[in-house]
């Protein structure tokens, strides 16, 4: 069966990250059979996203205003700045509802392969914020992967002072998992990062 149209949209939803022929193909067709208002407002939302959405001047996140509104929420804690590779890096953090502070979104990673070396990193920016919000603490939330490895401690060594706390998220063993399962790099990050139990 072929019918242009509906092949391109099956095209372009496979084109989406962990969408494969079928599941593109279901969406499609979930699209078709709904109301055509859905397809409508799917149309607007995607045509506007460019237009509407800009990164804030102060953090790097997506906002539609000049500040996003985790720098613009004066109950925020701006002595503490969290520095993540991406976007969606905030929003996994935001859902737990556990921290209170700011970030910093990189929006890539010191990676030689592909050709981004330190200088494309925002220190001059990062030292300019520390000292202009007196923050205390920086936590650096880069992926414990290589390249997510290579960033922190470049970022580390630039922007250490000695009134300035610098931590790195914890890595290690999932909570109930089990150790048999668990690779040797993720056992040595964990018995390196332990700590004194306090009873």
């Amino acid at each position: 069966m072929k019918v242009r149209a509906l092949d391109e949209l099956i095209d372009l939803f496979g084109r989406l990250p962990g969408v494969g022929d079928r599941t593109a193909t279901r969406y499609a067709f979930h699209v078709l059979g709904q109301p055509r208002d859905l397809a409508a407002h799917l149309a607007s939302a995607l045509t506007g996203l460019h237009d509407r959405i800009r990164l804030c001047e102060r953090c790097g996140n997506y906002t539609e205003d000049t500040l996003c509104s985790i720098c613009s929420d004066p109950r925020r804690d701006a002595r503490t700045l969290c520095i993540v590779a991406r976007v969606q890096d905030v929003l996994a953090i935001e859902r737990g509802g556990y921290f209170r502070g700011r970030y910093m979104v990189l929006h890539q990673l010191i990676a030689p392969l592909d050709g981004v070396g330190p200088e494309a990193m925002p220190v001059a920016a990062l030292k300019e914020r520390i000292e202009a919000e007196a923050i205390e603490e920086v936590i650096l939330a880069t992926p414990l992967s290589v390249d997510g490895e290579a960033t922190a401690l470049y970022l580390a060594e630039v922007l250490q002072t000695p009134q300035l706390r610098m931590t790195r998220i914890a890595s290690g063993i999932p909570q109930g998992g089990e150790l048999e399962y668990t690779d040797h790099v993720t056992l040595e990050h964990a018995l390196n990062a332990r700590r004194r139990l306090s009873l």
